[in-house]
């Protein structure tokens, strides 16, 4: 097929605050996932592997860290002469001036930008979720029912009161939509992957703007008005996906790597690249127990660790224990700490020899190595969707 001149814009700027303090000092995309990979890598990795090469990077809270983990996109062969890579940082003067307030806006505020790349069609994503996918299916959908709109979707398993709701009738086309509802009708979700045909992305946030003022997210007035005025299809996601914008999302995700049930990040034909400084093997000293874990480039381990992930450069001493917990890079677990269900958050050192963590709760241990938040672990949330 002919690939459409396409532009990707990536959100990137997001604080969120729902994962705490593990977002305090970075922006969410730069989270370790997996304990070798970053969170942007794989929205980077999908979008390469997909042959989209004009990739805009929209960013706001806390830049520098995420524009010094991706510098110019070379881990995904993006740092290229003509298109590539770009990082969009906010601005002041000419449109879009100072931050913008939800993604809707975000878009908006880059519209000049958009219309001097001139593509036929412009994906809209964000940086928050895990999933390995081909962009390339979905523009095949939305050239075939000649889209305004094409919503990638797919099903959970969870309450579906936390993200758009898509109604679709039996052609695919979408019929309705609810944003965040408190009484979802419909399992069917969105992906939050949007494409758009250009020119109408584009008058409609002009006369959105106009009508509205502020544009918010695109769940308040941007989807709702195509849903109703124009054509909007939906392109069925059928493999893993989740959003890691919770502790128990972000926890809940890393066990499912762990378990061998997440997304496939080892495929040779699908590969994630990353940025991840080169460090030595991880090292398993005489007299340590590892089992059903993962552990990063430059772990050490010494003590015991059953059924978690073991970041870049983390240590865990000899008479410590880490269970169905993530230890992020450069984080240290003294003698005599037990984790059951924690999140160490990266550089923690974590001693006393004290026990940390329940089975009924995720437990985030922050920078100073103490109990930093707690949420109730609810075995039905947050489930992954399974091909």
């Amino acid at each position: 097929m002919r690939i459409p001149r396409t532009l990707a814009l990536v959100l990137a700027g997001g604080k969120g605050s729902r994962l705490g303090c593990l977002t305090e000092d970075r922006p969410k995309p730069t989270l370790p996932v997996g304990g070798t990979y970053r969170l942007i890598d794989v929205s980077l990795s999908n979008l390469a592997h997909s042959h989209i090469s004009q990739i805009g990077l929209v960013q706001q809270y806390l830049p520098h860290p995420l524009n010094e983990y991706v510098s110019a996109g070379r881990p995904w062969d993006l740092d290229r002469n003509h298109g590539g890579l770009q990082v969009l940082p906010p601005f002041e003067g000419g449109p879009g001036e100072g931050f913008a307030e939800g993604n809707a806006d975000a878009v908006h505020r880059q519209r000049e930008m958009i219309r001097s790349h001139d593509p036929e069609i412009v994906i809209v994503l964000s940086a928050d979720h895990l999933y390995t996918m081909n962009f390339l299916d979905a523009i095949t959908t939305h050239l075939d029912h000649e889209a305004d709109l094409t919503i990638v979707t797919t099903q959970v398993d969870e309450s579906a009161a936390r993200y758009g709701v898509v109604t679709v009738d039996n052609t695919g086309r979408v019929t309705k939509f609810d944003y965040k509802p408190d009484e979802p009708t419909s399992d069917l979700v969105t992906t939050e992957v949007f494409l758009y045909r250009t020119e109408v992305l584009l008058a409609t946030l002009d006369r959105l703007h106009d009508e509205l003022g502020e544009l918010g997210d695109y769940g308040e007035h941007l989807v709702p008005y195509l849903v109703e005025n124009n054509t909007v299809v939906e392109h069925r996601h059928t493999g893993y996906w989740m959003d890691l914008g919770t502790l128990q999302s972000y926890w809940t995700a890393n066990m499912h790597l762990v378990d061998g049930e997440g997304v496939t990040l080892d495929d040779p034909h699908w590969p994630i690249h990353s940025a991840q400084p080169q460090l030595p093997p991880a090292r398993v000293v005489a007299g340590a127990s590892v089992s059903d874990s993962l552990l990063a480039s430059g772990a050490h381990v010494e003590g015991t660790v059953e059924r978690s992930i073991i970041g870049t450069g983390a240590v865990v001493e000899a008479g410590a224990t880490v269970r169905r917990s993530v230890v992020m890079d450069g984080a240290r677990i003294g003698p005599g700490v037990t984790l059951t269900n924690c999140i160490v958050t990266t550089g923690a050192q974590v001693s006393g020899g004290s026990h940390r963590g329940g089975e009924d709760a995720v437990t985030v241990i922050g920078p100073n190595g103490l109990v930093a938040d707690r949420t109730t672990l609810d075995e039905d949330a947050a489930l992954p969707t399974t091909i």
